[in-house]
């Protein structure tokens, strides 16, 4: 017989369901406040979840009214579709070069100021065609997804002409309406002083004349960042880029404190979303963005691929912060890209509960991004999901990143 609801779909049983429901949205949070639901499912209508609740109750309901039926015959637990909050995926070219350099004993701002660094993916990908990006760019989304991630952030800006700004925007664009992860784009114009400018203030203007109001009107993307450090931007013409950019309509969100202070009041000052980075923050920066209400996104992948410390995560949530984790995916400083085995790392380092691990790249990722519809499983989010070999939750971060789900599901279909 057919069912009489062809859209609704029970999936179960699983052994536990992590729902990341009715958690603080800022501060630490200990592992007894996890909702952990045994032996339960969860039932999908048009993308996006109906109910989630005990596999028996609803498997009589799905019975009775003829939901369609996705059976879960291994030990399985269940989270929320993993989100990367902050990554440069869009790009062309290695940096194993400069990585060599780093571990022989250069700084990464000495490599940076001797013409490697940002500048030289800028020069590999203004080479790639566009169908050479998009086809770059569908690899690393597809691995992403395979390992969990079902959104991510994508920063342009490794382009830093009007024409190759847009290509990398439009790239990002075609790849997401085509694949299943979900794309998040971010226009990062401001990543560096490109060659062709001396004056950072007349290449700010330069942006906002010539490429905000085509990124807009083409609906390219609604969030502007900028890398506030001594290589690239000050702190006083960050402001002035940021507030226009925002006046413009776009969200804000900054890339800061990665080698000095000075990014998280740039971020605080124009009202940004988020905060990324965040190594080089004190208590005094803490202080000031958690009075704001600023994401605090930390990165721990540029930190292993640069041998620097970690932000100081546990401080952060301490201080009353929202932590999210990311990888900062990118050709130079953070080329791994593996967001559950550096959010273990991280956590183990920074001595994170688990609940805030899995908080730092679900739910509270999604705050970053100013996402609502996703990083929990319950009613009317999306149905993201990420089921794991296991039938103890905790073992996803004690085998540290090496654990990777089994099955992943984009609005309830299984990808």
């Amino acid at each position: 017989m057919n069912p009489t609801n062809p859209n609704q779909t029970l999936i179960g049983p699983f052994r536990q369901i992590l729902t990341m429901d009715n958690l603080p949205v800022a501060g630490p949070i200990a592992d007894v406040q996890l909702q952990v639901l045994e032996q339960g499912g969860v039932l999908v209508q048009g993308g996006k979840i109906k109910k989630t609740g005990k596999y028996e109750q609803l498997h009589r309901e799905a019975i009775d009214f003829k939901y369609k039926l996705e059976l879960i015959r291994e030990p399985m637990v269940l989270l929320p579709g993993l989100i990367d909050a902050h990554t440069h995926i869009c790009f062309a070219g290695s940096r194993a070069n400069d990585y060599a350099l780093r571990v022989a004993g250069k700084s990464y701002m000495e490599i940076a100021r001797n013409g490697g660094g940002i500048l030289e993916s800028v020069r590999r990908t203004r080479d790639a065609t566009k169908v050479e990006l998009v086809e770059l760019l569908k690899k690393r989304c597809d691995r992403h997804l395979a390992e969990g991630v079902t959104t991510c952030e994508v920063k342009s800006g490794y382009g830093l002409t009007i024409e190759e700004e847009l290509k990398i925007l439009e790239t990002i664009r075609l790849v997401d309406k085509h694949h299943a992860l979900d794309l998040v784009p971010t226009c990062l114009a401001a990543h560096m002083l490109p060659p062709e400018f001396t004056d950072a203030k007349a290449y700010l203007q330069h942006v906002l004349a010539e490429l905000l109001p085509q990124v807009l009107e083409q609906n390219l993307a609604a969030r502007v960042d900028i890398f506030v450090e001594d290589t690239a931007f000050t702190e006083e013409v960050a402001i002035d880029y940021l507030l226009e950019a925002r006046d413009l309509g776009f969200d804000i969100t900054v890339h800061a404190d990665q080698f000095s202070t000075g990014g998280s009041k740039v971020a605080v000052e124009t009202g940004a979303v988020s905060a990324d980075h965040l190594e080089a923050s004190t208590e005094a920066e803490i202080a000031f963005m958690q009075e704001a209400g600023t994401v605090a996104t930390v990165l721990p992948g540029a930190s292993l691929g640069l041998g620097m410390p970690y932000a100081p995560a546990r401080k952060m949530l301490d201080g009353g912060l929202c932590l999210a984790i990311a990888t900062d995916w990118n050709p130079g400083s953070a080329p791994m890209g593996d967001l559950l085995l550096q959010a273990a790392l991280l956590g183990a380092s920074e001595k994170l509960t688990t609940a805030e691990t899995f908080a730092a790249i679900t739910r509270r990722a999604a705050r970053a991004l100013n996402l609502t519809d996703r990083g929990a499983l319950t009613k009317g989010k999306l149905a993201d999901m990420i089921a794991f070999p296991t039938d103890n939750f905790k073992e996803i971060l004690y085998f540290q990143g090496k654990l990777k789900p089994s099955i992943v599901w984009k609005k309830g279909t299984k990808v």
